[in-house]
């Protein structure tokens, strides 16, 4: 097993969920993979999408930078197109004018919304021609596998095994949930099998809090996610732990709206 997680210097340093709060960034100074996440799940909440459609566009601009350096493209537009062919993914109605003023919105804090003339129906055109290159880039294979049915049937047994007095002491749902979004500005979370991340968000977020799973002495040794997946190793679950955590580090310097 590897070294203790130190779980107190990540609640004292960092926020646990990028979703709790829309925070202001200059994106005109930034550039870096997080940076372009975190407009994906800005633009997304303000939108007020669905969690999964905004975990669909990380996951399909991850995928996209993968295949090519973001460099030769526009990342922000990129992003945007990325939150536009989510929404039909996740069949989430986000229309694509509702998209483009609050992406330029975004992009120029303060404007207003684009007027129907040369600059709105050149950024429109631009989306639905980034839309043809991302899923020609991506072999038109957009749909992915997500951790949060894992997470969801993991915690509803937990809960369970728990008891409902027990479970109700500590956030752990909202914390593995929070975890999981943020893991998603990671390229990382394309590494490793679905449930193995969502069991890693769990027991970080049963680190965070102190909370022993019950009855284990019982268990014969045997781990407690070993229940849900035989495959994964203590080793393995530590390396995505400390995956997610590395997450935060590239988080900028942010200030509240």
């Amino acid at each position: 097993m590897r070294g203790v997680i130190d779980v107190l210097a990540l609640q004292k340093e960092k926020k646990l969920s990028s979703l709790i709060k829309i925070v202001t960034i200059d994106y005109s100074k930034t550039s870096s993979i997080f940076t372009f996440v975190r407009y994906i799940f800005e633009c997304g909440l303000k939108l007020e999408a669905n969690p999964l459609t905004i975990s669909t566009a990380a996951v399909l601009f991850h995928k996209f930078t993968r295949e090519s350096s973001f460099q030769e493209y526009d990342p922000y537009l990129i992003a945007s197109t990325c939150l536009y062919l989510a929404g039909k993914i996740k069949d989430d109605n986000l229309k694509i004018r509702d998209i483009m003023n609050v992406s330029y919105n975004t992009l120029h804090r303060g404007s207003a919304p684009l007027e129907l003339g040369e600059q709105y129906w050149s950024m429109r055109d631009a989306i639905v021609q980034a839309e043809l290159l991302v899923m020609r880039m991506l072999k038109f294979e957009v749909v992915s596998e997500h951790p949060h049915k894992y997470l969801l049937h993991y915690l509803r047994s937990l809960q369970a095994w728990f008891g409902e007095e027990e479970w109700e002491k500590n956030p752990v749902s909202r914390t593995s949930m929070a975890l999981l979004q943020d893991f998603h500005h990671s390229p990382a979370v394309l590494d490793y099998p679905p449930k193995f991340i969502a069991i890693a968000c769990i027991n970080l977020a049963f680190q965070i809090y102190g909370v022993v799973v019950p009855l284990m002495d019982e268990c014969d040794q045997q781990p407690w996610f070993n229940v849900f997946s035989k495959e994964l190793t203590r080793e393995k679950l530590w390396e995505i732990m400390e995956k997610i955590m590395a997450s935060y580090d590239e988080e900028p310097e942010t200030k509240d709206v």
